[in-house]
């Protein structure tokens, strides 16, 4: 493990927010249900508590869950001696737990796919192609930040849903918070409106809790503020993170961002979502398509254990909702900011990648 615990090393002397990392021969992850009161952190040492962890919400964020899937795929192959079996078993489990995630599909895909060779060499090969990963994902935060920034004027207030930052990333700033963090350190004075988004809250728990770190100046507002923030024009741009787009601009993220996509709609205020060519599901050919995780009822009957609604009083949770293209303003990548049409326009990012690749 001695690379990647380098590898972290490195990137927290650059001051970098990692969700997931290696030390002392052991996974670390920071309990995101915990915060931003208390920063706990636990070690891991088998796939289960990482595959746990990510289905508790313990690690969240697509950029950073999409990690997840090389960690995890390397601690398989590291726990079993480069046992093919093993490694491919670890790659299923992972790849259950979270249905919508596609950065941590293709991830666990990307590594299982890349070892050759005798077991003795799949470990360190496993290792080699999870540092490549790591390393690329946050090549891809600074770059789309420095792209997305260039849309965000001075004086600008952006409002973002959920948490799309460094710990639901690489480290820099994840999705959405890459593009504000940039813009911020630009000298841009910008404005933050967050979305508290229930029920877990992420919004006022992690985005608050980093927009704070960063320095930048922020509100806290509902989830169903959004629409009277900008009939009264306190909301310049709309930017959030993405779970999967599909191949024709639909966009998976948090529930909630269709009704914040309609508002921005009805307003003319800018909707963009910021993500990652690796984010782009070009196998699914409308958000129609897209399988929505639907998760325990209790997650929105309770906060934290305790009860908020009579017993016995039934809920829904659909973790993630389906914004149509047609909604969509433009999609923040690595590549560049692409705009309708979309299918048309997304195809000319797949064939660069597929030339980089």
């Amino acid at each position: 493990m001695q690379r990647l615990e380098t590898l972290a090393k490195r990137l927290k002397e650059k001051e970098l927010a990692l969700p997931i990392w290696v030390e002392d021969g052991k996974l670390k992850v920071i309990d995101q249900t915990k915060l931003p009161f208390d920063e706990i952190i636990y070690s891991f040492s088998e796939v289960k508590q990482l595959a746990d962890a990510i289905r508790s919400m313990m690690i969240r964020g697509s950029g950073a869950i999409g990690l997840c899937g090389a960690y995890g795929v390397y601690l398989a192959a590291y726990q079993s001696k480069g046992d093919p079996e093993s490694i491919k078993k670890a790659g299923e489990l992972l790849k259950s737990t979270r249905p919508t995630a596609v950065n941590l599909m293709k991830t666990v895909d990307e590594m299982v796919a890349s070892f050759k060779g005798s077991e003795e060499d799949v470990i360190a090969q496993l290792e080699e192609k999870a540092v490549e990963i790591i390393e690329r994902q946050l090549q891809f935060e600074y770059q789309l930040g420095e792209n997305g920034a260039a849309l965000i004027e001075d004086g600008d207030t952006i409002m973002t849903h959920c948490h799309s930052g460094a710990l639901g990333g690489a480290g820099y700033g994840g999705r959405a918070l890459s593009v504000i963090r940039t813009a911020h350190e630009q000298g841009k004075k910008i404005h933050v409106f967050t979305c508290e988004t229930r029920p877990y809250l992420q919004g006022s728990r992690i985005t608050a809790y980093e927009l704070k770190k960063f320095g930048i100046p922020h509100t806290l507002i509902t989830d169903n503020m959004s629409g009277f923030c900008m009939s009264k024009r306190m909301i310049d741009k709309v930017v959030v993170g993405s779970d999967r787009v599909s191949a024709n601009g639909d966009l998976a993220n948090k529930v909630g961002t269709y009704m914040h996509a309609l508002a921005a709609k009805a307003h003319g205020v800018p909707f963009f979502t910021a993500t990652s060519s690796h984010t782009i599901d070009f196998d699914t050919t409308s958000g129609k398509a897209i399988e929505v995780e639907m998760r325990d009822s209790s997650e929105v009957t309770q906060i934290k254990g305790v009860p908020i609604a009579p017993e016995g009083t039934k809920a829904l949770y659909p973790s993630f909702d389906i914004t149509p293209n047609h909604l969509i303003t433009g999609i923040i990548t690595e590549k560049g900011v692409i705009q309708a049409p979309f299918e048309t326009n997304l195809r000319s990012v797949r064939e660069k990648v597929d030339i980089l690749q």
